[in-house]
């Protein structure tokens, strides 16, 4: 099946976003995605979708469910809609969080404007390139390898349940783009200490000695240039280890980079709430998906997001010395640490709903000091 022509799919997708979003009273003022369009392939890449809105809701729980009626209302306009919404937004951030550089530079150097303010849009995001490189960013970029590389990506995790057709040509898509490309585009930015802002970028940018041959390989995948007889996803597989471990022996090894002694504490709690400021939409979805929609891998994968929230939000009680981190801890042992599970998900919903009052007061809280 030849690769539909991304961007007018795209923007047209980005476009029924909005307008359900609109529909239901979400308040967004900008929506962004991550990656750049020639990033997202047709019919096989979803769309990762970030919410700016102007302030902290009433009701974070209320707002999730308008969110969750919203993606639901989108995935029932097209069978496609299945695979290409995967799921719902990803990070919800203010307008204030962003503007005062509380999105990491890393994250905010990836993202696309579907709609909402072009110039506030540009200046963040040619600060977000204009920042010294720091911690912040080697947690970021190592963080992409430590999750795939080792043995951790299995192509069989990589679900097709809702994948409408040519079973083949998505897994030689999710060895391409879900396995070789991000590490590409993460060794790319240690190597040169730059942020890059997507992995069509960084495979066509980033080529050291002996390495072009790998490159041209999965950006002919990405453009549809493959030979009339394509490998076999398990081919490319095999193609993708031996190119990674060439492509990791230019990688420095972890340093003690410039901005080190800085207090990331602020971005890292922002992060951690836009984070966890849309979880109750996703587990709404996930629980009551359209009728033939599989989530229960997805609902597999929230275990590895709420590990991640939870080790932040240890590390930001410290010692509870202040309302800020005591807050911190209150909203750690609301997290479940364990295997994500229909039971975990539902109990978790009741926990919050419970706590409301801690949770909206988490998820509301600009950082100032977090530590004393």
């Amino acid at each position: 099946m030849a690769v539909v022509e991304a961007t007018p799919l795209y923007l047209g997708l980005g476009a029924l976003y909005e307008h359900e979003l609109d529909a239901h009273g979400v308040g967004a003022v900008m929506l962004t995605h991550k990656w750049q369009p020639t990033d997202l392939l047709a019919p096989h890449s979803d769309i990762d979708v970030r919410v700016l809105i102007p302030q902290a809701p009433a009701d974070w729980e209320e707002w999730n469910h308008r969110l969750a009626a919203a993606h639901t209302a989108a995935v029932g306009r097209e069978l496609a809609h299945r695979r290409l919404l995967e799921h719902p937004p990803g990070f919800a951030f203010t307008v204030a969080e962003a503007d005062g550089r509380l999105v990491t530079a890393p994250e905010l150097a990836t993202w696309s404007l579907i709609s909402g303010s072009a110039r506030d849009f540009q200046r963040w995001k040619s600060r977000a390139q204009m920042a010294p490189w720091c911690e912040v960013d080697e947690r970021f970029y190592r963080g992409i390898l430590q999750a795939r590389l080792g043995g951790r990506y299995r192509l069989a995790a990589d679900s097709t349940d809702n994948v409408v057709e040519d079973i083949a040509a998505y897994q030689r898509h999710c060895v391409a783009w879900h396995y070789l490309a991000p590490c590409w585009f993460a060794a790319a930015a240690l190597a040169t200490r730059t942020r890059c802002p997507g992995k069509t970028a960084a495979l066509t940018q980033w080529r050291p000695d002996g390495l072009d041959g790998y490159a041209e390989l999965f950006l002919r995948h990405a453009e549809d240039r493959l030979e009339a007889r394509p490998q076999s996803p398990q081919q490319l597989l095999r193609a993708a280890h031996v190119a990674l471990e060439a492509a990791m022996r230019r990688v420095p090894d972890s340093d003690d980079p410039a901005g080190r002694g800085e207090d990331h504490a602020r971005t890292d709690w922002s992060m951690t709430a836009g984070m966890l400021r849309v979880r109750v939409a996703r587990w709404l979805y996930y629980l009551d998906p359209p009728p033939g929609v599989a989530t229960d891998y997805l609902i597999r994968r929230e275990a590895k997001e709420l590990r991640a929230a939870t080790r932040t939000l240890t590390a930001l009680a410290a010692d509870e010395g202040t309302s800020a981190q005591r807050l911190a801890a209150q909203m750690a042992a609301l997290v479940p640490t364990g295997p994500t599970t229909v039971g975990t998900l539902r109990a978790t919903l009741a926990r919050w709903h419970r706590q409301k009052s801690t949770v909206q007061d988490f998820l509301s809280h600009t950082p100032g000091d977090v530590h004393p």
